[in-house]
């Protein structure tokens, strides 16, 4: 297998980070410690988690990564959800977001499955 950057699932995390990113600019200032920092971990974290269990020498480790990544994709949906409560965001904004969001979801558990799969073998 190539590089993590080669994957699919790594090219479409990073376009949810990139919108995250994109979003979290028009937080309030008084949000930069808190909720604007904790979106951009949490999208960072997907990427990144993917990153490091590519990297593993096991099929176990790499899937407690990919499953890491997957619930950092599910806190970033949920804090992009606390943002449209509060009223930080318009539904334009989080309509956007979870159009990634949800095309990840399917990427990733595809990538997640596939990897499963191998593991057996």
């Amino acid at each position: 297998m190539g590089s993590y950057k080669d994957l699919e699932v790594w090219k479409v995390s990073m376009e949810v980070v990139k919108e995250g990113y994109h979003i979290t600019k028009s937080f309030p200032k008084d949000e930069i410690y808190g909720l604007t920092s904790q979106c951009r971990r949490a999208a960072v974290s997907i990427v990144a988690n993917i990153a490091e269990g590519m990297g593993r020498q096991y099929k176990k480790d790499t899937l407690q990564f990919l499953h890491i990544s997957r619930g950092s994709l599910y806190e970033t949906e949920a804090l992009m959800n606390v943002a449209l409560t509060v009223g930080i965001i318009n539904q334009e904004d989080f309509d956007r977001i979870y159009i990634q969001i949800e095309k990840c979801i399917r990427v990733l558990n595809g990538f997640i499955n596939y990897n499963q799969k191998a593991e057996l073998k």
